[in-house]
């Protein structure tokens, strides 16, 4: 699985065959969640909490993160993003 940052329990993933639009996978605890780049449109469930948490690292890392989104439906390998502080 291509974990691409992991913090406070949180993790992070991005598939290179993935569909669009283009998301990211989270997971804490036992919730899985996705949730879009540009639109922040959530599918699944996740603790509020944590949510704010994954707004804020998207919202600091946004250029990177598209940038990974690229790099995998390119066919080549997401490089990992500093988490969150």
């Amino acid at each position: 699985m291509p974990e691409i940052s992991r913090f406070y329990g949180i993790i992070i993933t991005m598939f290179g065959d993935d569909h669009n639009p283009p998301h990211l996978h989270i997971r804490y605890g036992d919730y899985q969640a996705l949730v879009t780049l540009e639109e922040h449109i959530i599918k699944g469930e996740m603790p509020k909490h944590v949510l704010k948490k994954v707004f804020k690292w998207m919202e600091i890392h946004q250029s990177e993160i598209v940038k990974n989104w690229k790099r995998l439906q390119a066919g080549t390998e997401a490089q990992k993003i500093a988490p969150l502080d």
